[in-house]
C-alpha cells in the first residue's frame, strides 16, 4: 500500500527530528570530562570523580529535559496529519534550539560552584525557556483551526497540550528569573518542570 503523501511528509520531519534530539542528548555526556592525571595523583580518581558532580547534576538535568522534549514532540506528531512552510521552520526553530542545550549545559557545569554562576543558571534556564515558547508556537500553528491536526484527533488529547503548553513559558520564565537570586532554585525549578512534563504528558 503506498502511504499517502502526508504521512510520508510528517514521518521524514519526524524522522530527521529524532536524529538531532538523539545527537543533542548524546552530546551532554561528552561535556563530563576524564580527570587528568596530575589531578589524581594529587587527591585520588575517587576525589576526583566526586568532584564532578557539577558536571552530573548539570548532565541529569538537562537529559531529562530533552528526554521530556522529546516524548512531547513524538505527542504532537501523533495528532498532526499535515505540514505547511511555516510549520518546518517552526520545527526547525526547535531543533536549533535543542542542539544548543550541551552548551548551557557545559557552562553550568563549570561555573556552578563559581561567582559568575548566576550568569551561568540564566543561560540555561533561558534556553528552556526560549525552547517552551518556540514549543507553545509549535503547537498553536499546528492545532489552531485544527489546521494540521489528523482529523479523527483525539480531542481530549488536543485540549490537554494546549492547556498544558499554555503554562509552560510562564514556568520557565519564573525558573529563568530565580537565576538572578539562586541559582540552586533555578536549575531545582528546571529539574522539576522536567519531571512535571513527564508526568503530564502519560496523563
Amino acid at each position: 500500500m503506498v502511504e499517502a503523501p502526508e504521512q510520508s511528509e510528517t514521518g521524514r520531519i519526524e524522522a530527521f527530528s529524532d536524529g538531532v534530539f538523539a545527537i543533542a542528548i548524546t552530546l551532554l555526556v561528552l561535556e563530563i570530562k576524564v580527570p587528568q592525571h596530575k589531578i589524581v595523583e594529587t587527591v585520588g580518581l575517587v576525589s576526583s570523580l566526586l568532584s564532578l558532580w557539577p558536571s552530573y547534576l548539570a548532565f541529569l538535568t538537562s537529559f531529562a529535559s530533552i528526554l521530556v522534549m522529546w516524548v512531547n514532540h513524538h505527542r504532537i506528531f501523533s495528532l498532526v496529519a499535515r505540514t505547511d512552510h511555516a510549520f518546518f521552520y517552526w520545527n526547525g526553530l526547535l531543533l536549533m534550539l535543542v542542539t544548543f542545550v550541551p552548551f548551557p549545559t557545559a557552562l553550568l557545569a563549570e561555573y556552578l560552584i563559581h561567582p559568575q554562576a548566576r550568569v551561568a543558571a540564566s543561560v540555561y534556564a533561558g534556553i528552556f525557556l526560549a525552547i517552551a515558547i518556540v514549543f507553545n508556537r509549535l503547537w498553536k500553528h499546528a492545532a489552531t483551526a485544527d489546521r494540521l491536526l489528523a482529523q479523527k484527533a483525539d480531542r481530549h488529547e488536543v485540549d490537554a497540550i494546549t492547556k498544558q503548553y499554555r503554562f509552560g513559558p510562564g514556568l520557565y520564565l519564573v525558573a529563568f528569573a530565580l537565576s538572578f537570586i539562586s541559582v540552586w532554585l533555578s536549575v531545582g525549578v528546571c529539574f522539576v518542570l522536567a519531571i512535571y512534563f513527564a508526568l503530564r504528558s502519560n496523563a
